[in-house]
């Protein structure tokens, strides 16, 4: 499993390493703004690709996991509480990104490119070998370890408008950066874990016996992690007239 968990946390650094997420700070508040919009579509999937993923698996135990963390995402039955994807719009409100861009912004190709990428992944692993090990891999490395990573790099932008008199009043992006994180290796994560990344690993690390299913798991973990780039790939325009304008006033 370690050689599995170095593989991982490689990934995990190149993404961190996109261009776009690692300067952040060069972009204009409309640029990132752009951005965070854009990622909105991909957090209105989430929960599309979690019920995909759901009616394919098989395994039980996977399965419990996977339908309490879906669960979550809608916190109470009497209609009073916020819907996770209702917390994201109040800190995008926050970040003061005007209502009227919120409604009136539309998908870009790249974007609606990356939602059905990420669904065909899923269908393609319920039909191949070791199903129910390549659907938990997606479903923890796409929909929670690699979050927690872009979570973190878009906080750094957003903690001087979130945090204010001592208080963080995230009430969406900061809460997943903490509690979708990978916290344990793979061997040692724990169903008592408080993030869901270390609750499906550990049904994970239960699942990849054989070398070949191992090898599958670095297979999808590796074409998760192009889904991610190719997402933030389309943003590098604006970072490179960023850095034309930064250059110009130096």
């Amino acid at each position: 499993m370690e050689e599995l968990d170095k593989f991982e946390d490689d990934l995990i650094e190149k993404l961190r390493q996109h261009p776009v997420l690692t300067h952040l700070e060069l972009l204009a508040d409309t640029d990132f703004a752009a951005i965070l919009l854009q990622r909105r579509f991909l957090s209105l999937a989430f929960t599309a690709a979690y019920d995909l993923a759901i009616d394919l698996l098989e395994d039980e135990k996977g399965l419990k996991i996977a339908r309490v963390i879906l669960r979550e995402e809608y916190p109470g039955s009497e209609g009073c509480t916020r819907s996770h994807r209702e917390d994201m719009k109040e800190d995008l409100l926050q970040l003061g990104i005007p209502r009227k861009d919120l409604v009136a912004t539309r998908p870009t190709p790249a974007t609606i490119q990356a939602i059905t990428d990420t669904l065909t992944l899923i269908s393609d692993a319920g039909l191949g070998d070791s199903a129910d090990a390549r659907l938990l891999t997606i479903l923890r490395f796409w929909g929670e370890v690699l979050v927690s990573i872009e979570y973190g790099e878009l906080w750094r932008r957003m903690a001087s408008s979130l945090i204010r008199e001592g208080e963080n009043r995230s009430l969406f992006y900061y809460p997943h950066h903490v509690h979708d994180a990978k916290a344990h290796p793979l061997a040692t994560a724990s169903l008592l874990s408080t993030t869901h990344s270390d609750q499906l690993g550990i049904r994970l690390w239960q699942l990849l016996k054989s070398d070949r299913e191992k090898k599958l798991f670095m297979a999808t973990e590796g074409d998760v992690l192009l889904l991610k780039m190719r997402f933030y790939d389309q943003f590098a325009s604006m970072l490179k007239g960023a850095e034309m304008e930064a250059s110009a006033r130096s």
